[in-house]
């Protein structure tokens, strides 16, 4: 296995145990086990756990951010283009068991670590903005094509999509209960971005759970 690929294989390992537990609990040494590797790999790429995270930011970005641009390429009209949104949110945040609801690996890592250390903070923030610019653009389409009933702006509207959709999933984590964020959501969302009524139930039929 080349160093890339080694280097690849603990990013990917270190989210999905961090996803499935928390920061806190997977140490270096189940990292290496389930990766497969020696912990001389590991201290060949990072530092420490926390290094590995901090690089893992990045790293996990760039895997939702092909989806991201697929799912807002102008080829979708805004109203589907909000419901492959909110299927995405599903699918990467929400899953489909009630007992290991994946969502943010790195927002709830980041949570667990605190202030301790500037350069999760920087990263923590850079990955809010990055989800807010794609929030910004989705409204942006949808106030363009005439879909928005209300004058709050865009980048308020993106804060608040953010802020709603990661109280929502840290809220099912703990109710248990995947059928109830089924109908909230699409209609929470449909409520803080002022979507006209007369569109939701074509959203809601476009959506894919």
């Amino acid at each position: 296995m080349s160093h890339a690929d080694t280097r690849t294989l603990l990013l990917d390992t270190a989210l999905a145990l961090i996803w499935r537990s928390n920061y806190d609990s997977v140490g270096v040494n189940e990292i290496c086990k389930q990766a497969g590797v020696t912990k001389g790999s590991f201290y060949h790429h990072f530092e420490s756990k926390l290094e590995l995270f901090f690089e893992a930011s990045n790293h996990y970005w760039e895997t939702i951010r092909r989806d991201l641009d697929a799912l807002l390429s102008p080829i979708n009209p805004p109203l589907e283009q909000l419901a492959k949104w909110i299927t995405f949110i599903f699918i990467n945040k929400v899953g489909k068991d009630e007992e290991n609801i994946p969502g943010c690996a790195f927002f709830s890592a980041s949570m667990q670590i605190g202030a301790g250390d500037p350069r999760i903070i920087s990263s923590l923030q850079a990955m809010l903005e990055r989800g807010a610019t794609y929030n910004r653009a989705l409204i942006q389409n949808l106030h363009n094509g005439n879909f928005l009933d209300d004058d709050i702006s865009c980048e308020q509207k993106a804060r608040l999509m953010q802020q709603f959709v990661h109280g929502a999933i840290t809220y099912v984590r703990a109710s248990k209960n995947i059928a109830n964020l089924k109908t909230d959501l699409p209609k929470g969302i449909f409520r803080l971005i002022g979507l006209k009524k007369d569109y939701w139930q074509q959203v809601e039929a476009l959506i894919t759970l």
